[in-house]
């Protein structure tokens, strides 16, 4: 048993949370991306992957972000496992578990249609509906910890001087924040829209290779 684990706990149990951690990411990117490709109207250029939980075909992105943050909070649990007594080891999970949350919460509220998408929708928007806020608020609540995830895990690295994981992890942290909050802002431009997606794949990743790392360092 690794120290920091609990005892009653099996290590195997622990492994397997974590690779559900690991797992988020990469489920979530290629669902997203296949949907993005090939639903009818689609363009990526103008419209934000929470569209596509619009429309007949809409339960597959519900399903992609329920099925996502299930696995995050899954992961996030054996993280506080194998982290247990350590730097980071309590707020890292807790923030995890709180972009879980958010994910699972944009599932369920479903964002208002927007932007031509589904095909027939108008271009303009004619208000927000409760949902559509609420998938707003459990959205930016969810990236909101995940970002402050980041700064948790960057000071867990500085201190134990893996300076490069620290770096990495700040700039993920600060680079997602600034392009959340251009988009948040409303802004339509397609670079605006890319440089988002770019940042969403970028932050999966990083949520990806730290639960690697995390799994394989003895503490």
């Amino acid at each position: 048993m690794m120290k920091g684990s609990q005892p009653d706990i099996p290590e195997g149990s622990t492994r397997n949370l974590m690779r559900c951690g690991m797992l988020a990411g990469p489920l979530y990117l290629i669902g997203g991306l296949a949907q993005a490709l090939t639903r009818e109207g689609f363009d990526m250029r103008r419209h934000a992957l929470s569209l596509l939980s619009n429309g007949d075909l809409g339960w597959i992105q519900i399903g992609n972000f329920l099925l996502s943050g299930i696995l995050v909070i899954a992961g996030a649990v054996g993280l506080r496992r194998r982290l247990r007594g350590s730097r980071g080891g309590t707020w890292g999970p807790r923030f995890l578990i709180g972009y879980g949350v958010g994910l699972i919460g944009a599932g369920v509220f479903v964002a208002d249609p927007g932007s031509g998408f589904p095909p027939g929708t108008p271009m303009q928007s004619v208000g927000m509906s409760t949902s559509g806020l609420l998938h707003f608020v459990f959205g930016g609540f969810g990236f909101y910890a995940l970002i402050a995830a980041c700064f948790v895990f960057a000071l867990r690295f500085k201190i134990h001087k893996v300076t490069s994981w620290a770096a990495y992890s700040v700039f993920t942290g600060i680079g997602f924040f600034v392009s959340f909050m251009t988009i948040a802002s409303g802004s339509t431009s397609p670079a605006v829209i890319l440089g988002f997606y770019v940042a969403v794949a970028w932050v999966w990743l990083w949520h990806t290779l730290v639960y690697t790392k995390l799994s394989r360092d003895a503490r």
